[in-house]
């Protein structure tokens, strides 16, 4: 008998056999990241958890309309908007993706965009959560509020032009619009979600938005569990399940990389890049960020109201030393609260303040200094070397005559808190885009982080970053911003610049993983695969 008969013979019996479905199996992996915090608000709404750890995770379940290249040149590029136009100088008109969904199947309209702006950053209403109350559209938190008005201080309206094309319009020119929109601020989120939610807290602790992956489950201080949504715009993610768990102690973090438990390791040191990549299983990865570690001061403090002190302060660090010991060369003193990557807006002829006890000691004789004791409150595993950074610099103030009570602190309310006695803290400064407005006018500006928390305030310096925000003309705008350094830094101190910020992350060597030059980690599928 001819074999191809039989074949057409089995065929043909085949046909008439019943068909069964048989289930694609998932082979994506899931992968576990370890972070040494996982959120300060207990909250995963950004503009509450506007953190460097709330940074690590927002961009893979909400996104805003313009993105940015951070594994790559830190440029602008299409986001949820496909692309963008000016119409003058005060509108911005973009087009919006289609066939972008939502995680609860809702489709993403001008309508969401015009939400988020509107009800969402600036609605009207009661300045504290309903307790056990269900959220309406008229209610915003005043933090939230604040947070909106200090980045978008000018955004006059919204305009709908069609179900795909809105345009934003301002009260006055800016010419870092684009910019302002690319930030973690504007994220759009979705209304029905946040209508339907039956508390506040639920809604903010499970956003809905369009990212490639989507909030299965979390628990504050404890663990994030995102699952792949595999409706996403940007492609099919390339992990199906991705779990970010919270462990404080840098050895257990290792430790676990080591043992299998997690394939990521965040909040590196160092001093512990050798040891990791002595393995050939890991390696560690990263660099410099657009970060700058610093401290804050609080100018209300019966001692720091002296701006003498708050300069002596300062002068009596040793960065250079900070830098080649504790982070061996791997960072770097920048010229002060400004990046490079500022372009025009860069002041070369700036240059931060110089180490120099004998100016220090100078100061402190002039206004006084007693040795009465200064509060530095410190927040231990936060910021990667954190405590042992707290601890020389202490050192380096007790070496001028300085008397320092060093505070060791459980959470960011206790370091906060200005009931209780204050003048110094541990804080960072992220640039959002290549220009200062990126976080000048929401840290020292009106309505700023240090307004709002009764930190510092100086009318010069508001005004100058309000002429800052409207101005078109790039060489005045510089000049401007030239002199609000020479302000928060040497005239009346809000902070003492310490490094820029290098982030490292280790990782198991046979996964492609770029980090970013921000605290922001994208597992899209553009940037992850194994082998």
């Amino acid at each position: 008998m001819p074999r191809i008969a039989r074949r057409t013979a089995i065929a043909a019996a085949a046909a008439t056999l019943p068909r069964f479905s048989v289930a694609q199996t998932d082979t994506r992996p899931t992968i576990t990241v370890a972070v040494q915090r996982l959120a300060t608000s207990n909250t995963l709404d950004i503009l509450f958890e506007a953190s460097n750890v709330g940074t690590r995770h927002y961009n893979l379940y909400v996104e805003p309309l313009i993105d940015t290249n951070w594994t790559g040149d830190l440029a602008l590029r299409p986001g949820l908007a496909e692309s963008w136009r000016r119409i003058d100088g005060s509108t911005l008109e973009f087009k919006l993706r289609p066939g972008v969904t939502f995680h609860n199947g809702d489709a993403f309209t001008a309508e969401d965009v015009a939400w988020t702006y509107g009800e969402r950053l600036f609605g009207a209403g009661d300045e504290t959560v309903p307790s056990g109350g269900k959220p309406d559209l008229r209610w915003a938190p005043a933090k939230v509020r604040a947070g909106a008005k200090a980045a978008y201080p000018a955004l006059e309206k919204i305009e709908i032009v069609d179900s795909h094309t809105i345009r934003f319009v301002n009260r006055v020119p800016d010419v870092t619009l684009e910019g302002r929109v690319s930030m973690r601020t504007g994220c759009i989120l979705n209304p029905r979600a946040f209508r339907e939610a039956p508390t506040w807290m639920d809604w903010a602790r499970k956003p809905v938005g369009t990212g490639p992956y989507q909030v299965a489950e979390y628990r504050a201080e404890n663990r994030l569990i995102l699952e792949a949504f595999d409706g996403y715009w940007g492609g099919r993610p390339p992990i199906k399940t991705l779990r970010f768990l919270e462990v404080p102690e840098l050895a257990s973090r290792i430790n676990g990389l080591k043992a299998g438990e997690f394939d990521f390791a965040c909040d590196i040191t160092p001093d512990q890049i050798p040891t990791i990549e002595s393995s050939p299983r890991h390696q560690v990865v990263g660099g410099l960020i657009t970060n700058i570690r610093g401290l804050i001061f609080d100018q209300n403090h019966k001692v720091l109201k002296d701006a003498r002190i708050r300069r002596a302060l300062s002068h009596a660090i040793d960065r250079n030393m900070i830098v080649e010991t504790i982070w061996g060369g791997r960072s770097r003193v920048p010229n002060g609260l400004q990046f490079d990557y500022f372009g025009p807006m860069y002041a070369t002829d700036w240059k931060g303040i110089r180490f120099d006890p004998a100016e220090s000691r100078r100061l402190l004789a002039e206004a006084g200094y007693k040795g009465e004791p200064i509060p530095f409150k410190v927040l231990a595993n936060y910021y990667t070397n954190q405590v042992a950074t707290a601890q020389i610099l202490v050192e380096m103030w007790k070496a001028v005559g300085v008397n320092v009570d060093l505070q060791m602190r459980e959470n960011w309310g206790q370091v906060l808190d200005g009931k209780v006695e204050r003048a110094m803290n541990d804080n960072s400064f992220s640039a959002f885009f290549n220009d200062p407005v990126s976080f000048f006018p929401t840290t020292f500006g009106r309505n700023g982080e240090l307004e709002q928390g009764g930190y510092w305030r100086n009318a010069e310096a508001a005004t100058l970053i309000d002429r800052i925000q409207t101005s078109t003309d790039i060489a005045a705008r510089a000049a401007d911003f030239r002199r609000v350094l020479e302000i928060v830094e040497r005239d009346d101190p809000a902070l003492l610049v310490l490094h820029e910020t290098a982030n490292f992350t280790a990782k198991r060597r046979d996964i492609a993983w770029s980090p970013a030059r921000s605290f922001v980690m994208d597992f899209r599928s553009r940037n992850f695969a194994i082998g």
